[in-house]
């Protein structure tokens, strides 16, 4: 029985591999065969990584690909073929499914390519390695291998049933320990949207509920923090969707938060409706926008309506509920730097949890490569391959888009300076104009060249706006401090952040007003009462902070404290004394 190794390069440690899981458990290879996992980041020496997997000696070795690591998987492949001259080595993943005969002619170390879905081929791998059925390659269908001198395709494997998945982790849950789980429910999408290699599959394929259920049950009894599902588009079909939601709604622990992508100019009021109800971080939502351009949505394939998706991200932020993140794209066809603005503009405004300003990957497979000339795409030519220019955007606006990104994920995707910016925003001509001038500034400074704690981060934003004709420096830092407060307890605070005190003179009040007003701390030692609340006043509010419970953004939960009562109980103490 051959040795068999599924190894991924994950591009961090908290992120796991479905696809490793699926290949090993399907038909239940991994007790029918000599199978081992191993994932690994990209983020660890190739050296490390051909040492560990030279241990163990295998006979085969396949490797899971994504556009994230493809370039490093390269590098281990013509290492190890050096050193384990006989081991077969073999791709599966979207990023090696659609060139698959160019990608063996340009890796020789690479024996074969398994393209498309890889649960049936795997299995009929594992046959052909241990028992000879069948006898030859070319009976196995989706596959593209060496022959001799030559390369080898055969024909496209039918698609899978989606009923025969296996529930890919342990029962207890140990092979993923402080990792993210990922689940799907369906594959393929709808629609097709130039950039995206799920345009390329044919219709959308659901696992059936009967399935999808108990699974579900399984993540909730082990109460996970968190599951995503990889869906392309999870409410595309509405019975599907609104199964899966009532169930969790229903069976909800209290503790698991369920990550979804959807389209949401498709979500009608009975949804809505019904997602209001939902616990408080139950569900979090990621919603591609790409663009509000209208020449641009045409020319990528899309059919949303951006004002009806406005209305209903509204509406489900308005239930204070649900998480969202929405996306936008830069570098699409008739995109330059101003329209990129205004779709910037347009989707701040809905005041998302997280807004992602990502830049175009030209997939090979995509509409989008096979359009590259008409829309003068130059994009790099090794993996993730990103876009530098377009017909629209030249390169020197591309780099101004990538630092006011960083402003975006530094500032307002941390969650950590929400009032603040909420403040200084509306003193621009728009949100777009405030951090592409933030981006300047930040620039102009050298600040990418060093490494800024949170009080530097707050030190840049101080000496941006104090030159700032429009700003009140003394709102600012309330808000500043405030910011700071809802993070984590302070302990330091920037030099030129004045006003208020530093809540020490409430300290001795803290714990009797969080014993009264937070039941769960009814009955808890005051080490715990000190190390998770703070009071303090914030302009003319007092405010009592609980770090023991946290927002969707992460942020303390708050109560504001009637100041007349903080007042008199600091008046008793003193009379006690």
């Amino acid at each position: 029985m051959k040795k068999i190794v599924l190894a991924a390069l994950n591009a961090k440690y908290i992120h796991s591999n479905l696809a490793l899981r699926y290949l090993s458990r399907f038909q239940d290879n991994h007790k029918n065969h000599n199978i081992i996992t191993r994932e690994f980041t990209i983020n660890q020496r190739p050296d490390f990584i051909v040492e560990e997997l030279f241990r163990l000696q295998p006979d085969v070795i396949l490797f899971s690909a994504y556009i994230w690591n493809v370039e490093t998987l390269r590098q281990l492949c013509s290492l190890l073929k050096k050193i384990m001259p006989e081991c077969t080595i073999g791709f599966g993943g979207p990023e090696v499914s659609y060139e698959s005969e160019a990608f063996l002619q340009e890796n020789p170390a690479v024996d074969l390519v398994m393209r498309g879905e890889g649960e049936l081929v795997f299995t009929k791998l594992l046959n052909h390695w241990d028992n000879d059925i069948p006898a030859d390659l070319f009976e196995i269908g989706s596959l593209t291998y060496r022959k001799d001198e030559e390369i080898i395709s055969t024909m496209q494997e039918e698609p899978l049933d989606l009923a025969l998945l296996p529930f890919p982790y342990e029962e207890d849950f140990s092979d993923i320990q402080n990792q993210i789980i990922y689940y799907e429910s369906s594959r393929g999408c709808p629609y097709q949207c130039g950039y995206c290699l799920s345009s390329v599959e044919q219709g959308v394929r659901f696992v059936p509920l009967e399935k999808v259920l108990p699974d579900l049950q399984k993540f909730l009894d082990a109460r996970v923090p968190q599951v995503k599902f990889i869906d392309r588009t999870f409410n595309c079909k509405k019975s599907h969707a609104m199964a899966i939601w009532n169930y969790l709604h229903e069976h909800d622990n209290g503790v698991t938060n369920f990550h979804f992508e959807i389209t949401a100019d498709i979500i009608d009021q009975e949804a809505i409706d019904f997602l209001k109800t939902v616990r408080k971080g139950l569900f979090q939502f990621e919603i591609g926008v790409q663009s509000t351009n209208p020449h641009t949505i045409r020319a990528i394939n899309r059919n949303v309506d951006f004002d009806k998706l406005a209305g209903i991200v509204k509406q489900i932020k308005a239930g204070e509920n649900i998480h969202q993140h929405l996306d936008l794209i830069a570098g699409l066809p008739y995109e330059d730097y101003e329209s990129f603005g205004h779709s910037f503009n347009d989707v701040y405004d809905l005041e998302p949890e997280q807004l992602q300003l990502g830049f175009l990957k030209v997939l090979k497979g995509s509409m989008l490569h096979q359009k590259q000339k008409e829309y003068e795409i130059i994009y790099h030519d090794t993996a993730p391959y990103e876009v530098m220019t377009t017909h629209m955007l030249p390169y020197e606006d591309t780099l101004r888009l990538k630092y006011i990104e960083e402003m975006v994920e530094t500032y307002y995707n941390s969650g950590k300076f929400l009032n603040t910016l909420a403040y200084l925003v509306p003193l621009y001509e728009s949100p777009f104009a405030f951090y592409e001038a933030l981006s300047q500034f930040w620039l102009a400074e050298g600040c990418q060249y060093k490494y800024l704690s949170k009080i530097g981060l707050c030190d840049v934003l101080w000496d941006f706006v104090k030159q700032n004709e429009k700003v009140d420096l003394v709102k600012f830092q309330w808000a500043m401090k405030f910011d700071i407060a809802l993070h984590e307890k302070p302990k330091k605070l920037p030099q030129w952040l004045t006003v208020g005190g530093n809540g020490q003179e409430y300290e001795r009040i803290t714990a009797k007003l969080a014993q009264k007003y937070i039941p769960s701390y009814l009955e808890a030692e005051k080490k715990i009462l000190i190390k998770n609340t703070y009071l303090d006043l914030f302009e003319e509010k007092m405010i009592l902070l609980d770090y023991g419970h946290r927002d969707l953004l992460g942020n303390a939960v708050y109560l504001v404290i009637s100041a007349e009562e903080a007042a008199e109980l600091l008046e008793a103490e003193k009379n006690k004394k």
